[in-house]
């Protein structure tokens, strides 16, 4: 049962992709939505026994690598962190499998995208019930290889080329970091499952290393490649600049990738790695700065952002600051929980968006919709839902897990506690902001677009409205079922999966924090929410004017070119290595010194050198008589200079001079 839970997802791809020509799109469409639903069927399964019932499953399936100081197997570990993730992926994925059939039925390409989607999915369930780094790092390569191919799966158009090698470079930055993490892991440890690195942590708490001829604390070098690992997976402060650009892709790959499953890779990476970063809390506080200035930058952006999938895109991204800063305050399983909650009211509002942007023929622009609330109604209760949900609106998903993530916060009585609750619950007043402009804009104001298309706008048809509507349940409820299991003050849901040091515990302290830092989250929420739709209701012009004055035209601009990161990339750090690339590396490294030195200088030297000497051949005996005794000169002067000076000659100059001779040779050819 707990294999096919992986493995369905790869069968379903591989028909798929192999004989989708032979299915057809319905038969590829059948077949792998029907693996991914059986798929979920048997999460439910394994987190009613691993869950509820606290009987984690290990499973070794097979050697893969063994040699004298490597062994690593093929081993499944499935405990309440694993399935709970199973759970959430497999869910989301069948129901994305589900509305792509529909969504994307008039692209004949569909046998390979809904291939696409399994193999993705079969990735991720292989990062999360991995029980070893080197597993868990094939699930991980897997998930960006998979959103490379999605993200450009309509590979004619250039915006789709560009995000998706965009996607694929900034996260190898992150997969470099976290490749050296697991070097250092294994050289340290000798090994790399998380049982036993987990187990020699506390023996290993201060050792020192040599990294880059520094003495380093092994642990806190280890942390920080892990966490920028997480940061490059998890579009983090300075690695974020991917994810708004890979809204390219079909909408189904943006519920999917960016805001269910492979973007909270990372805050898994954090939780799982939690028996390690316990012991290093300087690393804690630099994810909870970080986690920090993401939630705020990105809630800020999307302020300003007119494309509605970029939107929630920037929604995303901060979102996943919440639940960064929550793991960096050593809360991990609250992290998770919103992390987990999340998944769902943020497919829901893509999903939706989706449907927005086919009932109004491809139109992205919230400023060429409007008026829309009665023409598709289903679609607009959905994004309702959605939107309260994501700005943490009373009893409803967002409000039990993000609203907690502040308690916590606060209740470190620390200065980066303080700071994560401030700029979370700015954070918290922005998003309320930019949901409600997004949800009037599209549906409330006057119709703005074309006629023809406004006029025929409708709801989608009986699969997306399924999706959508299964979609919308956990939306509601989830949070509200699963609190006191999850996080609940004493619950030991989590048991063994996650570790937290006694030192860093504050759940009892959270809840005894004053009431008035309590609801001032859900209160600002609630001012943003009714502010905005106040503003743009009745003082349009208020915001026209505000926006048009000397400040607000610098201030809107930075926010909508998302505080220059683009600008300073592509300007400093890109322009730079391409002209370097060219100039430094390629003509005056590659075709100059290498060649000079290289087999082309060498054996145009040779050919010169042999071209002299064969016109030295005259065939007359004296002229050979005379090269003889020049030569001998010659060396035997050389040998009586060099008793005589040699001592104060430097061996390294005779290689100085080599190369010299080489080169005015070489020149000299050239310019002949």
């Amino acid at each position: 049962m707990y294999l096919l839970i992986i493995f369905l997802s790869i069968i379903g791809s591989s028909f798929a992709g192999l004989f989708g020509r032979h299915l057809g799109s319905w038969g590829a469409a059948f077949i792998t939505t029907s693996c991914l639903v059986v798929s979920f069927l048997l999460s439910l399964f394994a987190f009613y026994e691993v869950g509820l019932f606290g009987s984690p499953v290990y499973i070794k399936l097979t050697t893969w690598i063994s040699s004298e100081v490597l062994h690593i197997d093929w081993g499944f570990m499935f405990d309440s962190l694993t399935v709970s993730m199973c759970v959430v992926v497999t869910f989301i994925s069948s129901l994305v499998h589900l509305y792509s059939i529909e969504y994307m039925s008039h692209d004949p390409h569909l046998p390979r995208f809904m291939s696409y989607l399994s193999l993705f999915t079969f990735f991720m369930l292989i990062l999360v019930t991995a029980d070893n780094y080197v597993q868990m790092f094939v699930g991980w390569e897997g998930v960006g290889l998979a959103s490379y191919l999605l993200i450009n799966f309509w590979y004619t158009r250039i915006q789709a080329n560009k995000a998706a090698i965009k996607a694929m470079v900034m996260n190898r930055i992150g997969d470099f970091c976290l490749l050296m993490g697991m070097l250092l892991i294994f050289i340290n440890y000798k090994s790399i499952d998380y049982a036993s690195v987990a187990v020699l942590t506390p023996v290993l708490k201060d050792k020192t290393v040599n990294f880059l001829n520094f003495n380093l604390h092994l642990l806190s070098v280890i942390g920080v490649f892990l966490f920028f690992g997480a940061v490059g997976k998890s579009a983090q402060l300075g690695l974020h600049t991917w994810l708004p650009d890979a809204m390219e892709g079909p909408t189904p790959v943006s519920a999917l990738i960016h805001a269910a499953t492979m973007v909270t890779a990372g805050v898994f990476l954090i939780a799982r790695s939690s028996f390690i970063y316990e012991y290093i809390n300087n690393i804690l506080e630099l994810i909870t700065v970080f986690g920090a200035l993401t939630s705020f930058f990105a809630a800020t952006t999307g302020l300003v952002q007119n494309d509605m999938k970029r939107v929630i895109a920037y929604s995303t991204c901060s979102q996943l600051g919440y639940m960064v800063f929550a793991c960096g305050l050593s809360n991990y399983s609250v992290g998770f929980f919103h992390l987990s909650n999340h998944a769902f009211f943020k497919a829901l509002l893509f999903l939706s968006a989706g449907s927005v942007i086919h009932a109004v023929n491809d139109e992205q622009d919230m400023r060429k919709m409007g008026g829309l609330k009665n023409l598709v109604p289903f679609t607009y209760s959905m994004v309702v839902i959605g939107s309260l949900a994501l700005i943490g609106f009373p009893f409803l998903t967002g409000f039990y897990s993000k609203d907690l993530i502040l308690e916590v916060a606060y209740g470190k009585y620390s200065d980066l506690g303080y700071l994560s609750y401030f700029l979370g619950t700015v954070g918290a007043f922005c998003t309320a902001f930019y949901s409600m402009r997004l949800s009037y804009l599209t549906f409330l104001s006057k119709p703005t677009g074309h006629k023809k298309v406004i006029c025929y706008a409708h709801d989608s048809g009986k699969f997306i409205c399924i999706a959508l509507g299964c979609l919308a349940i956990p939306s509601i409820f989830i949070g509200y079922l699963t609190k006191d299991m999850m996080v609940g003050v004493g619950s030991h849901f989590f048991g063994t999966a996650i570790y937290v040091n006694l030192n860093n515990f504050n759940v009892f302290d959270a809840e005894f924090i004053s009431t008035f830092y309590k609801t001032l989250p859900v209160n600002l929420s609630l001012l943003g929410f009714f502010s905005a739709l106040f503003l743009y209701s009745f003082r349009a012009n208020f915001l026209f004017n505000i926006k048009t004055s000397v400040i607000g035209k610098k201030l809107y601009n930075f926010l909508n070119r998302k505080w220059f990161f683009d600008k300073i990339y592509n300007e400093y750090f890109s322009q730079f290595f391409f002209k370097f690339g060219f100039s430094t590396s390629y003509k005056f490294i590659d075709r100059g010194i290498f060649e000079i030195l290289g087999p082309t200088g060498l054996s145009t030297a040779i050919l010169k050198v042999g071209s002299s000497l064969h016109k030295m051949q005259t065939g007359f005996i004296y002229h050979y008589t005379l090269l003889i005794l020049v030569g001998t000169t010659v060396f035997i002067g050389l040998r009586q200079m060099w008793l005589l000076i040699g001592y104060a000659i430097d061996f390294r100059l005779l290689f100085v001079v080599f190369v010299l001779f080489f080169y005015i040779i070489y020149s000299t050819n050239n310019d002949k």
